[in-house]
């Protein structure tokens, strides 16, 4: 388990998480909500996830600032990445596994 004592993979794992948060969001709890009527699932997960990005977007910025990458090089590709589905992976495995 070395990956969780570096920065970057303690980053690599909170991307992972945010991004599977969003995905249930968008693929499973507003279908619930608009297709079954059932609204309580988007408050759960959409509560999760708008935490778990925060927390992204600081340790992002910090892990940034830590190992001194430019921002327009790394940092800006993992906060745009966390915006979209299935972004942080696209972005971890093109980015961060290679750090």
């Amino acid at each position: 388990m070395n990956w969780i004592t570096s920065s970057i993979g303690r980053l690599r794992l909170l991307g992972f998480v945010e991004g599977v948060s969003m995905v249930v969001l968008v693929f499973v709890a507003m279908p619930l909500k608009y297709l079954a009527g059932q609204p309580e699932m988007v408050r759960i997960t959409g509560s999760v996830h708008g935490g778990l990005f925060i927390l992204l977007v600081l340790y992002a910025l910090y892990v940034g600032f830590e190992k001194g990458w430019s921002f327009r090089k790394v940092t800006f590709w993992i906060l745009a990445g966390s915006v979209f589905p299935f972004g942080p992976f696209i972005v971890d495995h093109k980015i961060l596994r290679n750090l």
